[in-house]
Protein backbone atom coordinates (compact mmCIF):
# COMPACT_ATOMS: atom_id res chain seq x y z
CA UNK A 1 0.00 0.00 0.00
CA UNK A 2 2.29 3.13 -1.60
CA UNK A 3 1.56 6.21 0.24
CA UNK A 4 1.02 5.42 3.65
CA UNK A 5 -1.00 8.47 5.75
CA UNK A 6 0.02 8.56 9.51
CA UNK A 7 -2.93 10.08 11.39
CA UNK A 8 -1.73 9.13 15.20
CA UNK A 9 -5.46 9.88 16.66
CA UNK A 10 -8.17 7.62 15.23
CA UNK A 11 -11.34 9.78 14.57
CA UNK A 12 -14.40 9.66 16.00
CA UNK A 13 -16.82 10.33 13.54
CA UNK A 14 -19.98 9.79 10.86
CA UNK A 15 -19.50 10.48 7.63
CA UNK A 16 -21.20 9.60 4.30
CA UNK A 17 -19.92 7.58 1.17
CA UNK A 18 -21.25 6.92 -2.03
CA UNK A 19 -20.41 3.32 -3.57
CA UNK A 20 -17.14 2.80 -4.59
CA UNK A 21 -15.56 5.68 -2.91
CA UNK A 22 -12.37 4.90 -0.83
CA UNK A 23 -10.15 5.94 2.09
CA UNK A 24 -6.78 5.56 0.71
CA UNK A 25 -4.04 3.56 3.23
CA UNK A 26 -3.39 4.91 6.52
CA UNK A 27 -2.66 4.20 10.08
CA UNK A 28 -3.55 5.20 13.51
CA UNK A 29 -1.83 5.21 17.10
CA UNK A 30 -5.54 4.87 18.52
CA UNK A 31 -7.57 1.40 17.46
CA UNK A 32 -10.84 1.71 15.72
CA UNK A 33 -13.93 0.63 15.28
CA UNK A 34 -15.49 1.04 11.83
CA UNK A 35 -19.41 0.13 11.16
CA UNK A 36 -21.60 0.51 8.14
CA UNK A 37 -24.70 2.43 9.12
CA UNK A 38 -25.81 1.89 6.11
CA UNK A 39 -24.51 0.19 3.02
CA UNK A 40 -21.46 -2.44 3.33
CA UNK A 41 -17.64 -1.30 4.25
CA UNK A 42 -14.69 -3.38 3.21
CA UNK A 43 -11.07 -2.91 4.98
CA UNK A 44 -8.23 -3.98 3.32
CA UNK A 45 -4.72 -4.83 4.93
CA UNK A 46 -2.04 -6.65 3.92
CA UNK A 47 -3.09 -9.76 5.37
CA UNK A 48 -6.58 -9.50 3.51
CA UNK A 49 -10.38 -7.72 3.46
CA UNK A 50 -12.67 -7.96 6.54
CA UNK A 51 -15.65 -6.59 5.07
CA UNK A 52 -18.91 -6.05 7.26
CA UNK A 53 -23.07 -5.46 6.54
CA UNK A 54 -25.00 -3.45 9.43
CA UNK A 55 -24.77 -6.42 11.72
CA UNK A 56 -20.90 -6.35 11.51
CA UNK A 57 -18.63 -4.14 13.18
CA UNK A 58 -15.17 -4.14 12.17
CA UNK A 59 -12.20 -4.38 14.71
CA UNK A 60 -9.09 -2.28 13.78
CA UNK A 61 -5.74 -2.17 16.02
CA UNK A 62 -3.27 0.43 16.61
CA UNK A 63 -1.00 0.86 13.78
CA UNK A 64 -2.64 -1.83 11.25
CA UNK A 65 -1.91 -0.15 7.80
CA UNK A 66 -5.38 -0.13 6.52
CA UNK A 67 -7.55 1.63 3.68
CA UNK A 68 -11.56 1.33 3.44
CA UNK A 69 -13.97 0.60 0.62
CA UNK A 70 -17.10 1.75 0.04
CA UNK A 71 -19.95 -0.74 -1.77
CA UNK A 72 -23.63 1.08 -1.54
CA UNK A 73 -24.63 4.02 0.00
CA UNK A 74 -22.33 4.06 2.64
CA UNK A 75 -23.12 5.41 5.80
CA UNK A 76 -19.44 4.87 7.82
CA UNK A 77 -19.07 5.30 11.76
CA UNK A 78 -15.75 5.48 13.46
CA UNK A 79 -14.71 5.09 17.19
CA UNK A 80 -11.58 5.74 17.86
CA UNK A 81 -9.86 4.11 21.28
CA UNK A 82 -6.64 4.84 23.06
CA UNK A 83 -3.80 2.24 22.60
CA UNK A 84 -4.47 1.12 26.41
CA UNK A 85 -7.86 0.74 26.04
CA UNK A 86 -8.42 -2.25 23.61
CA UNK A 87 -11.86 -4.05 25.59
CA UNK A 88 -11.14 -6.92 23.10
CA UNK A 89 -7.78 -7.63 23.72
CA UNK A 90 -7.20 -8.12 20.25
CA UNK A 91 -3.87 -7.34 18.35
CA UNK A 92 -5.40 -8.58 14.96
CA UNK A 93 -8.20 -6.81 13.03
CA UNK A 94 -11.88 -8.69 13.52
CA UNK A 95 -15.12 -8.91 12.52
CA UNK A 96 -17.49 -8.28 15.40
CA UNK A 97 -21.02 -9.27 15.56
CA UNK A 98 -23.46 -5.90 16.41
CA UNK A 99 -26.45 -6.41 18.32
CA UNK A 100 -29.61 -3.56 18.32
CA UNK A 101 -28.00 -2.26 21.29
CA UNK A 102 -24.52 -2.33 20.05
CA UNK A 103 -25.77 -0.59 16.75
CA UNK A 104 -27.76 2.30 18.65
CA UNK A 105 -24.37 2.91 21.07
CA UNK A 106 -22.60 3.37 17.94
CA UNK A 107 -24.84 5.58 16.20
CA UNK A 108 -25.48 7.86 19.28
CA UNK A 109 -21.70 8.34 19.90
CA UNK A 110 -20.36 9.09 16.83
CA UNK A 111 -23.57 11.64 16.22
CA UNK A 112 -21.72 14.33 18.07
CA UNK A 113 -17.73 13.97 18.62
CA UNK A 114 -17.37 17.13 20.32
CA UNK A 115 -19.73 16.37 23.07
CA UNK A 116 -17.54 16.04 26.53
CA UNK A 117 -20.67 15.65 28.75
CA UNK A 118 -20.30 13.15 31.63
CA UNK A 119 -23.71 11.68 29.53
CA UNK A 120 -21.24 10.94 27.02
CA UNK A 121 -18.57 8.95 29.19
CA UNK A 122 -21.21 6.66 30.51
CA UNK A 123 -22.25 5.75 27.02
CA UNK A 124 -19.21 5.04 26.03
CA UNK A 125 -18.61 2.98 28.92
CA UNK A 126 -21.60 0.72 28.00
CA UNK A 127 -20.45 0.98 24.59
CA UNK A 128 -17.28 -0.77 25.83
CA UNK A 129 -18.53 -2.96 27.57
CA UNK A 130 -21.02 -4.77 24.71
CA UNK A 131 -17.93 -4.72 22.48
CA UNK A 132 -16.20 -6.77 25.02
CA UNK A 133 -19.24 -9.45 24.73
CA UNK A 134 -19.41 -9.49 21.19
CA UNK A 135 -18.46 -12.60 19.43
CA UNK A 136 -16.02 -12.54 16.12
CA UNK A 137 -17.26 -13.40 13.13
CA UNK A 138 -15.49 -15.16 10.31
CA UNK A 139 -16.34 -12.52 7.45
CA UNK A 140 -12.13 -12.35 5.99
CA UNK A 141 -10.64 -12.86 2.35
CA UNK A 142 -7.14 -13.25 3.67
CA UNK A 143 -4.58 -12.16 0.68
CA UNK A 144 -3.14 -15.32 -0.38
CA UNK A 145 0.75 -15.23 -0.56
CA UNK A 146 2.10 -18.45 -2.28
CA UNK A 147 1.97 -17.91 -6.23
CA UNK A 148 0.30 -21.25 -6.26
CA UNK A 149 -2.56 -20.20 -4.29
CA UNK A 150 -2.84 -16.74 -5.67
CA UNK A 151 -3.28 -18.38 -9.11
CA UNK A 152 -6.20 -20.80 -7.79
CA UNK A 153 -7.95 -17.43 -5.87
CA UNK A 154 -7.77 -15.55 -8.91
CA UNK A 155 -9.97 -18.34 -10.94
CA UNK A 156 -12.33 -18.58 -8.72
CA UNK A 157 -12.58 -15.01 -8.21
CA UNK A 158 -13.13 -14.24 -11.68
CA UNK A 159 -15.66 -16.73 -12.46
CA UNK A 160 -17.46 -17.08 -9.22
CA UNK A 161 -20.21 -19.45 -10.65
CA UNK A 162 -17.44 -21.59 -11.71
CA UNK A 163 -18.39 -24.95 -9.82
CA UNK A 164 -14.96 -26.45 -10.70
CA UNK A 165 -13.58 -28.83 -7.60
CA UNK A 166 -10.36 -27.64 -6.06
CA UNK A 167 -8.78 -31.08 -8.22
CA UNK A 168 -9.74 -29.43 -11.28
CA UNK A 169 -8.84 -25.88 -10.74
CA UNK A 170 -5.10 -27.26 -9.80
CA UNK A 171 -5.31 -28.81 -12.99
CA UNK A 172 -6.14 -25.43 -14.63
CA UNK A 173 -3.21 -24.48 -12.99
CA UNK A 174 -0.64 -27.11 -12.80
CA UNK A 175 -0.61 -27.66 -8.81
CA UNK A 176 -1.73 -30.87 -7.14
CA UNK A 177 -5.00 -30.80 -5.12
CA UNK A 178 -2.93 -31.64 -1.89
CA UNK A 179 -0.77 -29.32 -2.22
CA UNK A 180 -3.43 -26.54 -2.57
CA UNK A 181 -5.32 -28.03 0.14
CA UNK A 182 -2.28 -27.54 2.38
CA UNK A 183 -1.71 -24.27 1.23
CA UNK A 184 -5.68 -22.86 2.36
CA UNK A 185 -5.10 -24.78 5.23
CA UNK A 186 -1.53 -22.95 6.52
CA UNK A 187 -2.45 -19.55 4.79
CA UNK A 188 -5.91 -19.17 5.21
CA UNK A 189 -6.65 -21.52 8.46
CA UNK A 190 -9.81 -22.56 6.37
CA UNK A 191 -10.27 -25.30 3.77
CA UNK A 192 -11.41 -24.88 -0.15
CA UNK A 193 -14.79 -24.84 0.59
CA UNK A 194 -14.99 -22.61 3.52
CA UNK A 195 -12.71 -19.80 1.65
CA UNK A 196 -14.88 -20.34 -1.49
CA UNK A 197 -18.22 -19.56 0.60
CA UNK A 198 -16.22 -16.48 2.17
CA UNK A 199 -15.41 -14.90 -1.32
CA UNK A 200 -18.85 -15.36 -2.66
CA UNK A 201 -20.85 -13.98 0.54
CA UNK A 202 -18.39 -10.70 0.09
CA UNK A 203 -18.80 -10.40 -3.58
CA UNK A 204 -22.76 -10.88 -2.60
CA UNK A 205 -22.85 -8.23 -0.34
CA UNK A 206 -21.19 -5.74 -2.80
CA UNK A 207 -24.20 -6.88 -5.88
CA UNK A 208 -26.54 -6.64 -3.21
CA UNK A 209 -25.78 -3.28 -2.14
CA UNK A 210 -25.43 -2.15 -5.74
CA UNK A 211 -29.07 -2.90 -5.70
CA UNK A 212 -28.90 -5.92 -7.82
CA UNK A 213 -31.95 -8.80 -7.39
CA UNK A 214 -31.72 -11.54 -5.40
CA UNK A 215 -31.69 -14.33 -7.63
CA UNK A 216 -29.27 -12.88 -9.97
CA UNK A 217 -26.83 -12.22 -7.04
CA UNK A 218 -27.61 -16.22 -6.48
CA UNK A 219 -26.72 -16.75 -9.51
CA UNK A 220 -23.82 -14.63 -10.44
CA UNK A 221 -22.27 -16.00 -7.19
CA UNK A 222 -22.60 -19.57 -7.64
CA UNK A 223 -25.30 -21.12 -5.60
CA UNK A 224 -27.52 -24.00 -7.19
CA UNK A 225 -31.24 -21.67 -6.28
CA UNK A 226 -32.46 -18.54 -4.93
CA UNK A 227 -33.14 -20.41 -1.90
CA UNK A 228 -29.53 -22.36 -1.23
CA UNK A 229 -27.94 -18.39 -1.24
CA UNK A 230 -30.94 -17.34 1.12
CA UNK A 231 -29.76 -20.26 3.46
CA UNK A 232 -26.46 -19.53 3.81
CA UNK A 233 -26.57 -15.80 4.05
CA UNK A 234 -29.21 -15.78 6.57
CA UNK A 235 -27.12 -17.88 8.88
CA UNK A 236 -23.81 -15.86 8.19
CA UNK A 237 -25.29 -11.98 8.55
CA UNK A 238 -28.59 -13.28 11.07
CA UNK A 239 -30.86 -11.80 8.18
CA UNK A 240 -32.27 -12.57 4.35
CA UNK A 241 -30.49 -11.05 1.55
CA UNK A 242 -33.71 -9.23 1.06
CA UNK A 243 -33.82 -7.64 4.62
CA UNK A 244 -30.32 -6.54 3.48
CA UNK A 245 -31.55 -4.76 0.61
CA UNK A 246 -34.25 -3.21 2.66
CA UNK A 247 -31.74 -2.10 5.66
CA UNK A 248 -33.52 1.03 6.87
CA UNK A 249 -31.16 4.25 6.89
CA UNK A 250 -29.11 5.38 9.09
CA UNK A 251 -31.69 7.91 10.80
CA UNK A 252 -28.62 10.52 11.88
CA UNK A 253 -28.62 11.03 7.72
Amino acid sequence: MPNIRHTPTAPTRAQRLTAGDRIDAHRHDDHQIVYAGSGVVAVTTDAGTWFAPGTRAIWVPAGTVHAHRAHGRLDLHLVGLPTDDNPLDLDHPAVLAVSPLLRELILAYTRDPGDDSPERHRLRAVLRDQLRLSPQQPLRLPTPADPRLAAVCALVHADLADTRTLAALGAATGVGERTLSRLFRSEFGMTFPQWRTQSRLYHALRMLADGLPVTTVAHRCGWSSASAFIDVFRRSFGYTPGAHRRRPQDPAN
